[in-house]
């Protein structure tokens, strides 16, 4: 049997090596179909199917905050050391915060990703330190902070991995930290930390307001993900009693670590998984056709075996041997292609895959990639095996004997050929619905105008400016100074940048208006802005005034509201002179002074949602002002040079300032349409190939048929047929298969796009312009296919055909 298949395979090669034009195409084919799918399994394997990179990733659990208006809150600090004191489902409960700090050296202050953690979160992943310890318990309380843990790429980048490291000093925003630690490579938990200091607590100020903390958790052995969340239902329906006031209607929701991490992005990978795998099986139909077409030279020779005693499973098995080998050629092309596809994705790293570092190609992938290729190998080659060793074994040895298929074959062939042109247009219908998505998601109003304006991030240091005086004082300074540079509009700023990610929000109520229990009061967003951001982002006023430099904390606290917030609670009523109070406010309640225009500030397929804006130097959610904002600038052109310009004039205040991000606004709404580009972009190129496959492969089957009505052509226009009778003849038969594979397409269509109505945007997942333009795409390409075949035919001389035959 061994020596049986080892004959197989050396004699495969040598048919491959015989027949180069059909081994390169089917080859090429192949590699297209089978790299094409390892690239896509390869972003899966690493996205949804790899355990997390930590010991027993499975006992890991995401702790939310539940409330009335949020299904999925940040946890408040007190809240946090009630579930971890209380609990018993837990072996560790550890909370965080993520951030940036600048890390002071010799090229200046530079960015770097900071996580303020609780001592048990390095236990909790089972992280034990290269050099040092890490947190304890009273590094939390207030003056004791002031140290740091360092991962392996800071310590290697910033010390030359110096084992004397411990007990050193590196400054952070312009304060020392003593160095404790160095946490070893791979772990970088939370937000890809460089560094990590303790989570500030401090016992004698616990307020249950804020919610700014993330919790995660490690079961203990035994404890099913179910029953902790019995206990800790419990225990936060004990908390709502115990605090009505303050954390009424709240509960406790616990996730698997991993299902956060992943967050919503499965649907759409298993969507793209789903349609590369009709491009293989576009792929598998198109070499089967090809093994058909080839399997007419060798009638005589399975005629031959035949008549010398080989039965009919040897010459299977030496069909299907030669097929596996030659999808298993293609497979280690496709690993090639896979390669440079998986390069090619994270390039195109729309900025929202999860986990995209870890994308590449393992053992797994390879295993993958081995099985499909043995699949493609037998899928494609059973039927042409079963064919063509089915074959009288005596008309083929005969001197002069025709060699043209059965019937059989022929509906087989067309058959592929149907199923080719259905698959290809539920990618192509699959494909335009994500066009037509992305460019109506391009025609959303995000409520600003993007054109030459830009952003720069900004952060006044502590240990630069202490007093807060201070720090009222430097940004409209820094405004003044960039609304002076010439070619500027106007400038202001903002805490937190629409479509950057970052929100704040807040419960509410309006006086005047009777008591609301506070389980009901509605949520809103709250935005800190300077005068002039509106002006600046292009922002519409609507009603009212806009903010102005004597809103200050020694003025009445104003707001201004999005048309949203006024069109929701002020249907009936003019919103200006209304007062609205904020759940976490300090001082008297806000008057409203003005209506604006809505932002899409969550997102561009995110309704707007009701916002409250208020003066930077009021602040009524904080007794300090914020030391971090966005400068927005707005330019009269789009001149490049202008962000240089911009950051060397701020600098001119200070040259040691911390700037960053410096982008134009028109990149944060590139980034809002990341994923849907990369959707749109692989489905576009997926539905591309299974439509040239589609082509090729009507086009063989029209060949193939032309070849093998010769005879009856050449009789035809023998006795008067004319050439439309004979483009009738060819074109008939070419129309007749794309109609049914059309039909067929649309009926699978229908049912399988709406796997994707959740990724679309007010379009629907059965939008007939869509269905019926790609169909008219699809037959076109098909017939056009069919020319030249066509042409062959009408241009055959019949003599020559009859004396052939």
């Amino acid at each position: 049997m061994l020596r049986d298949s080892v004959r197989d395979l050396r004699y495969g090669f040598h048919r491959l090596r015989r027949a180069p034009g059909f081994t390169a195409a089917t080859l090429i084919t192949l590699a297209l179909g089978i790299g094409a799918n390892t690239a896509i399994f390869s972003v899966v394997n690493a996205v949804l199917l790899r355990p997390l990179p930590y010991v027993d990733p499975d006992r890991l659990v995401w702790l939310w905050d539940t409330q009335p208006q949020l299904a999925n809150a940040p946890a408040a600090l007190p809240d946090f050391i009630d579930w971890k004191e209380q609990n018993r489902s837990f072996e560790y409960l550890a909370a965080f915060q993520t951030g940036n700090m600048f890390v002071d050296g010799d090229e200046g202050a530079q960015d770097a990703a900071v996580g303020l953690v609780t001592p048990d979160l390095f236990s909790l992943f089972r992280v034990k330190p290269l050099l040092g310890r890490t947190f304890t318990e009273e590094e939390t309380l207030p003056g004791r902070s002031r140290v740091a843990l360092l991962s392996d790429s800071m310590w290697q980048r910033r010390f030359g991995s110096d084992p004397h490291v411990l007990g050193r000093t590196i400054q952070l925003s312009g304060a020392d930290y003593t160095i404790i630690g160095v946490i070893p490579g791979g772990f970088n938990f939370p937000n890809e930390a460089q560094l990590w200091r303790p989570l500030p607590v401090d016992p004698n100020h616990l307020n249950r307001g804020p919610h700014y903390l993330r919790v995660i958790g490690r079961l203990r052995p035994g404890v099913t993900l179910a029953q902790a969340q019995a206990e800790m239902s419990a225990i936060a329906s004990r908390l709502a009693q115990q605090y009505p006031d303050v954390i009424a209607g709240h509960g406790i929701k616990l996730d698997l670590l991993r299902d956060v991490v992943v967050g919503d992005i499965g649907p759409a990978l298993l969507v793209l998984l789903g349609a590369v795998g009709f491009v293989l099986l576009i792929a598998c139909a198109n070499v089967t056709n090809l093994q058909l077409a080839s399997a007419g030279a060798r009638q005589k020779e399975i005629a031959v075996r035949t008549a010398l005693g080989a039965s009919r499973a040897r010459i299977i098995r030496q069909l299907l041997t030669e097929s596996v080998l030659l999808a298993t050629i293609g497979g280690a092309a496709g690993l090639l292609v896979a390669v440079w596809g998986v390069d090619s994705l994270i390039s195109l790293n729309p900025g929202t895959i999860p986990r995209i570092r870890e994308i590449g190609i393992d053992a797994r992938v390879m295993s993958f990639t081995l099985f499909i290729s043995i699949f493609t190998g037998v899928a494609s080659g059973i039927a042409p095996a079963l064919q063509v060793s089915k074959r009288d074994s005596v008309d083929p040895l005969k001197e002069g004997g025709r060699t043209t298929a059965g019937v059989g074959r022929n509906r087989f062939r067309s058959l592929l050929v149907v199923s080719e042109i259905a698959m290809s247009l539920v990618l192509l219908i699959g494909a335009g619905l994500m066009i037509k998505d992305f460019a109506t998601l391009t025609r959303v109003d995000p409520g600003f105008n993007p054109s030459n304006v830009v952003t720069m991030g900004v952060t006044l240091l502590r240990s630069k400016y202490p007093n807060d005086e201070q720090v009222a004082a430097l940004y409209p300074q820094m405004i003044e100074r960039l609304a002076a540079v010439p070619g500027v509009a106007s400038a202001g700023a903002i805490a937190e940048l629409p479509l950057s990610g970052s929100s704040t929000s807040d419960y509410f109520t309006i006086e005047g208006r009777p008591p609301i229990a506070r389980v009901a009061q509605p949520l809103t967003e709250c935005r800190t802005i300077t005068p002039h951001y509106f002006e600046s982002m292009g922002i519409p006023l609507l009603r009212g005034r806009d903010f102005a430099e004597i809103d200050t904390k020694q003025t009445p606290n104003v707001a201004v509201i999005n048309e949203s917030f006024a069109r929701k609670y002020f249907s009936r009523e003019d919103p200006l002179g209304h007062r609205i109070r904020l759940q976490g406010q300090a001082r008297d309640p806000l008057l409203i002074v003005g209506v604006v225009g809505n932002v899409r500030d969550l997102g561009l397929e995110q309704e707007p949602s009701p916002e409250v804006y208020f003066p930077y130097l009021q602040n009524p959610l904080g007794e300090s002002y914020n030391r971090s904002m966005i400068l927005v600038v707005r330019t009269k052109s789009d001149r490049t040079d202008m962000i240089e310009t911009l950051r060397r004039n701020l600098l001119l205040l200070d040259r040691t300032l911390p700037v960053y991000a410096l982008r134009p606004m028109s990149d944060y709404l590139r980034d809002a349409l990341s994923r849907r580009r990369f959707n749109m972009a692989l489905l576009g190129v997926f539905s591309t190939v299974a439509l040239l496959l589609a082509a090729v492969g009507i086009y063989g089957v029209i060949s193939y048929s032309v070849a093998q009505r010769t005879h009856e052509i050449g009789i035809r226009v023998a006795i008067g047929a004319q050439t439309r009778d004979v483009m009738k003849l060819v074109m008939g038969q070419a129309a007749r298969l794309t109609m049914l594979g059309i039909f067929i397409g649309l009926t699978a269509a229908l049912a399988l796009t709406r796997l994707l109505k959740s990724l679309l945007f007010e379009v629907s997942a059965t939008d007939p312009l869509t269905f019926a333009a790609l169909a008219v795409l699809l037959t076109g390409v098909a017939l056009a296919a069919c020319l030249v075949p066509a042409r062959r035919a009408v241009n055959l001389d019949p003599m020559v055909a009859l004396r052939n035959e």
